[in-house]
């Protein structure tokens, strides 16, 4: 049964937020987005799991796909946060460098926030938009340019040979989603911890081969 429109008030100015009653909507929102995607989600449902008012939900986000967008942004945080800066990584050791950031990227791409984010995200392709670009610029295009500012610097000290570090970047990381990244999206058996670390001493090894100096 379809909820009755409500109009979505703007955030109220001046009063603080509640972290943890933020906390608690985005978590409970986050269920019901996994479990329903965004159109068949209920906010009743959702304010009722965070135990606040619907009214609360719509002046923290201003309507359900505020709050679908809060939550993309929420879960695709850890990826780019996780995901060590360019600067912080050894030019002259590119191997090094590749194998930080690759086992960030692998531990928090393969988890079921990042899962959940993206079979949510999957969902509303082509129907929100605006979400999906936020997604995109929020999570992939930030992780890329970051791995592309570091093969940039490789690049300049002679450890690598990149002459389009962006495709560089996207190849290596497109090497983590194969088969077990499908499987993990259909919530099927995934690797282990073995199998992902042989998986990225070979993507590292296919990548120097490609690219070095």
């Amino acid at each position: 049964m379809a909820e009755s429109p409500i109009p979505a008030p703007k955030p109220r100015r001046g009063r603080p937020r509640d972290p943890e009653r933020i906390r608690r909507i985005l978590e409970a929102a986050q269920t019901h987005f996994n479990e329903h995607g965004l159109e068949r989600a209920s906010v009743d449902a959702i304010a009722a799991d965070a135990g606040v008012s619907k009214m609360t939900v719509y002046s923290n986000f201003g309507s359900k796909e505020g709050l679908f967008q809060a939550v993309v942004r929420d879960r695709t945080a850890p990826v780019v946060t996780g995901v060590p800066g360019s600067k912080m990584l050894d030019p002259d050791r590119p191997e090094q460098a590749l194998l930080a950031i690759g086992t960030r990227f692998l531990a928090l791409a393969r988890g079921d926030d990042a899962l959940g984010a993206l079979r949510s995200i999957y969902g509303v392709a082509g129907a929100q938009p605006q979400a999906c670009r936020a997604f995109y610029k929020e999570g992939p295009e930030r992780v890329i340019d970051e791995l592309a500012a570091y093969l940039r610097r490789a690049h300049s000290a002679g450890t690598l040979k990149v002459r389009n570090p962006l495709q560089a970047a996207d190849l290596f990381l497109s090497m983590f989603f194969g088969s077990a990244h499908i499987r993990g999206m259909l919530k099927l058996e995934t690797p282990d911890a073995r199998e992902n670390r042989a998986l990225l001493r070979e993507a590292i090894r296919v990548f120097m081969a490609a690219y070095r100096a």
